[in-house]
């Protein structure tokens, strides 16, 4: 019997998770005990239903309960982290599934306040970690909170502050710690999701980059950090989610879609009321193309975020603009420009969102022949960030309407 080409990749896929759950039986994963508490996992449940208000205070007690350790203040670090950045509308993914997130200017609008709790807590956490580090340079749980510490003082100056020259000596220092940390314990798992996205990022750089950088001893690989992500995913106890998030949007930018929607539908049957794992099934469908229903697929999470209690936290903003960007590609331009404007007048919407989706209400509303209604929106992207990328764009469309090339 012929077996297809689908067939014959659904049975590699099924081999794969089977010769990874052997892998998990055949060898002892080691993480901080601490990782293995009640009120840490109930937090991270709470974490990963995006409410981060219960994840917060959970770590906060946690923390309280383990005065001067690195990993109880790292723990509530990363949860303080992420609920600003959801916040933001920084966690959609297609905000990196290109690289104008590093190359286009996009002023956010942080809260000071929480910007100095983030650094004051990655500043203790390194702290409690150095003090445990004099006493004993080979304490793996201490140099573990330490790069993680590190690496998420990285995250929030690259994806709020933008500075990513700033941040480049921490990110080492950071990779180096979790690398030390798997040279004295190979099955140390959660170490290896800071070390393979560092490999992985630094060896998808442009090949005279990576000379210029190779040059100054900096060095990476895209096959050995998906190998380290993999075995994060599988294995580790703390970094399971985030690994397979980082795969899904490695594999998203290198086009690899089926093997990237695998991943998000791991997260997706774990956590269903997570809302952006829901969201990135329906954007990676969208990028995949016209046969994978995506138009439905948005329309589908935006009833589900209308019933109350099915998402304990929902940015239905960033669904009505995929929905809107699903409905450009299909030509359906005053829908696409009815789609963005929901999105841009949403009250979970973020200044950044809001001026990406009124520019592109304005240019739906162009090709649709409304000028006076794309004019509208070009004024109100204007008037909400005067100095950001989208104001340079509407001024070009106020003065000459857009036109598809």
């Amino acid at each position: 019997m012929k077996i297809g080409t689908a067939s014959r990749q659904a049975v590699i896929w099924v081999l794969a998770l089977l010769f990874a759950t052997c892998a998990c039986w055949a060898t002892e994963v080691h993480t901080n005990p601490l990782n293995h508490d009640p009120l840490v996992r109930e937090a991270y449940d709470r974490f990963y239903q995006l409410d981060y208000t219960g994840a917060v205070s959970r770590f906060e007690k946690f923390q309280k309960l383990h005065p001067g350790d690195p990993q109880a203040t790292a723990l509530l670090l990363n949860a303080v982290l992420f609920q600003d950045l959801y916040q933001l509308d920084l966690l959609d993914t297609t905000f990196y599934s290109n690289d104008g997130f590093v190359t286009g200017k996009r002023p956010n609008s942080p809260d000071p306040k929480v910007r100095d709790r983030i650094f004051s807590l990655a500043d203790e956490a390194v702290h409690e970690a150095d003090w445990r580090l004099s006493k004993n340079p080979n304490d793996i749980d201490a140099l573990y909170a330490r790069g993680w510490a590190r690496s998420l003082k990285v995250t929030y100056m690259g994806m709020v502050e933008r500075s990513f020259i700033a941040s480049l000596k921490l990110s080492i220092e950071a990779k180096n710690d979790h690398e030390r940390v798997l040279q004295l314990d190979p099955e140390y798992a959660d170490a290896k999701l800071v070390f393979g996205i560092y490999e992985y990022v630094v060896g998808s750089l442009p090949f005279p980059v990576r000379v210029l950088v190779g040059a100054a001893g900096i060095s990476g690989s895209k096959g050995k950090g998906m190998e380290l992500l993999h075995d994060a995913a599988n294995r580790g106890t703390i970094t399971s989610v985030e690994a397979r998030t980082s795969m899904a949007l490695f594999l998203r930018r290198d086009g690899k879609y089926d093997e990237a929607m695998r991943i998000v539908g791991t997260l997706k049957n774990q956590y269903p009321h997570d809302f952006l794992f829901c969201l990135e099934e329906a954007n990676l469908r969208r990028e995949a193309g016209p046969t994978m229903h995506a138009e439905a697929a948005y329309r589908s999470l935006i009833d589900l975020a209308a019933k109350p209690g099915y998402f304990p936290s929902a940015h239905v903003d960033l669904a009505y603009f995929g929905l809107g960007e699903s409905l450009v590609s299909q030509q359906q331009f005053h829908e696409a420009a009815q789609a963005y404007e929901k999105a841009a007048w949403s009250p979970t919407a973020g200044a950044e969102l809001k001026r990406r989706s009124l520019v592109a209400a304005g240019m739906s509303h162009d090709q649709s022949g409304e000028r006076q209604l794309a004019l509208n929106n070009y004024q109100a992207a204007i008037q909400i960030g005067p100095d950001s990328e989208q104001a340079d764009i509407a001024r070009k469309y106020v003065n000459s309407p857009y036109r598809a090339k």
